[in-house]
């Protein structure tokens, strides 16, 4: 009887804690205030769950963002906002963004996945303005709430996959740009993780013209090519590219790269022979490539995010 009690005891306590670590969604912008919206109930969110196992989510028009936090006895203060990748056209939200967030929660890093919109002209004004737009309040909402998540607004990051490392690398520079520039949606550091960084030789093709169109201006494409814009404020910055990566050319990390070093902010980046595109987490059995999330949490390491503080 006692086992009996003892054992139910166990379980209900474990119940409650995972109750307590359940991930809260909050939407970004307050009801009918979303920027550049427009009104088409034609248009609805689609998640679909593919046979890879990857849930990918397309159509947003209510962007959220997640919180997935560490217990606090391991949490460290630092967090970071996850932009998962998808081209612009939609978003792998499964593997490049809720496993990703379990990953940092192991190591005391608080977590939180972007839902932002995706370029859409049926749904948006002026859609090349609206994952950016996203991703600043997505930041401004972190530090806002940082005493209820338990976050330091200093050590505050951002982490994205392919297309959303372009996000990624766009909120880095042009933080201090547009209608909703501000300090505050400027990451501490940066992750970009095969990222789509240019939009001029080496682009990948459909993340530009989903998010400029395919009659983009040489202005919009200089713009939006994030190498040129790198200066002595852009964050410190780790990358991870594989050579063999047929989607987006592994220039795009290195021009960035490239640039970062000239603008004197520190650097570090992986490049592996063999992984392809796509990967995230999912690397066992490619290679060489095995290695860069232990690479990564070095990098975090010697940034001191994994430190209470």
């Amino acid at each position: 009887m006692n086992f009996t009690l003892t054992f139910l005891s166990a379980t209900l306590l474990l119940a409650t804690s995972a109750m307590a670590q359940k991930p809260e969604t909050v939407d970004l912008w307050p009801k009918n205030q979303i920027p550049n919206a427009i009104p088409n109930e034609a248009v609805q969110e689609k998640s679909e769950l593919g046979k890879d196992g990857i849930l990918r989510i397309s159509n947003v028009k209510i962007p959220t963002l997640t919180a997935f936090l560490p217990p606090k006895d391991k949490a460290t203060g630092a967090a970071i906002m996850v932009i998962p990748g998808g081209g612009y056209g939609l978003l792998a939200y499964g593997h490049e963004g809720e496993e990703m967030a379990k990953w940092f929660n192991e190591r005391g890093i608080a977590a939180f996945v972007l839902k932002h919109r995706l370029p859409d002209d049926r749904i948006e004004t002026n859609k090349h303005e609206v994952p950016l737009a996203d991703a600043m309040q997505a930041m401004k909402l972190i530090r806002q709430n940082a005493a209820k998540w338990n976050v330091n607004t200093d050590r505050l990051g951002v982490i994205g996959f392919s297309a959303g490392g372009h996000l990624a690398s766009t909120l880095s520079t042009h933080y201090h740009r547009g209608a909703t520039a501000s300090e505050d949606a400027k990451p501490n550091f940066a992750i970009l993780m095969y990222p789509v960084v240019t939009f001029g030789a080496k682009a990948h093709g459909g993340s530009r013209d989903n998010l400029l169109g395919k009659n983009a201006s040489p202005e919009q494409i200089a713009y939006y090519s994030n190498e040129l814009q790198v200066d002595g404020k852009t964050p410190p910055t780790f990358l991870v590219h594989a050579q063999d990566d047929k989607g987006v050319p592994v220039e795009n990390s290195i021009d960035y790269y490239l640039a970062l070093t000239k603008a004197n902010v520190p650097a570090e980046m992986h490049l592996y022979p063999k992984g392809g595109h796509g990967y995230a987490l999912r690397v066992q059995g490619k290679g060489s490539i095995e290695n860069w999330p232990v690479a990564c949490e070095g990098w975090l390491k010697a940034m001191g995010l994994l430190e209470k503080k």
